[in-house]
């Protein structure tokens, strides 16, 4: 009797995979970090340069204190999330634990279901952050998009209304303010400058607001019932 060894093949950028054949050959490459399967087609991002990873570091501070002060939410950062048939890795994601009311569930090496919140840290606004994944985003009804544009210094909040993704804009100060994440407010040009202090600052001031303390008060009684 012969025995046929089978290798699993290396993932490679642009090739055609389904969600299973993906899964399966990045299992079997544990030292490839970050690879995602966007609408059947595989990417493999190239590795990022300080600007992008000060800019991914602040948003990802920002969204820990706001965790830190509202029950019930869960901040992530390069997590591979199942949703509709694709594995994107969002930079970033804030979600709702299940036990008030998300629609994630964690598996052992992703998640599963759309995050409430995203962020993603893109080139241009004509990477495919901002075109197939956007897309993705949109039919898998993440309730909130947020993308900050390297190359032209611009952010861009998208939030879902009717089924369809909507920018929104800032007020006179630039200030971004989340619907689905009461007191979730973004410093836009501070956040550009990389100034640290000064979207810090602007999210204290949400934490402080009436609006993100009734949010608080009814995740807390979720919890607790």
């Amino acid at each position: 009797m012969s025995i046929v060894e089978t290798t699993v093949p290396p993932l490679v950028a642009g090739d055609m995979l389904t969600l299973d054949e993906f899964l399966r050959r990045w299992e079997a490459m544990p030292d490839v970090k970050h690879a995602e399967l966007i609408e059947g087609v595989v990417y493999m991002p190239s590795p990022v340069g300080p600007d992008h990873g000060d800019v991914d570091a602040t948003l990802g501070g920002w969204l820990t204190v706001y965790a830190l002060s509202t029950p019930g939410c869960r901040p992530s950062s390069n997590t591979t999330t199942i949703l509709r048939g694709s594995a994107p890795q969002p930079d970033l994601h804030l979600r709702l634990l299940p036990e008030v009311g998300g629609r994630t569930r964690a598996g052992k090496n992703s998640l599963r279901g759309a995050p409430e919140f995203v962020a993603e840290v893109c080139v241009s606004r004509t990477s495919y952050d901002l075109n197939r994944k956007l897309r993705l985003y949109e039919e898998g009804k993440v309730h909130e998009y947020l993308a900050v544009l390297m190359q032209e210094e611009e952010v861009r909040w998208h939030r879902l209304t009717r089924g369809k993704f909507r920018r929104i804009r800032p007020d006179r100060e630039g200030v971004f303010r989340s619907k689905r994440f009461p007191g979730l407010w973004l410093n836009g040009p501070a956040l550009l400058a990389r100034d640290l202090a000064g979207v810090m600052t602007t999210l204290n001031e949400g934490l402080a607001s009436a609006e993100h303390e009734a949010f608080a008060r009814e995740l807390e009684r979720k919890l607790s019932s």
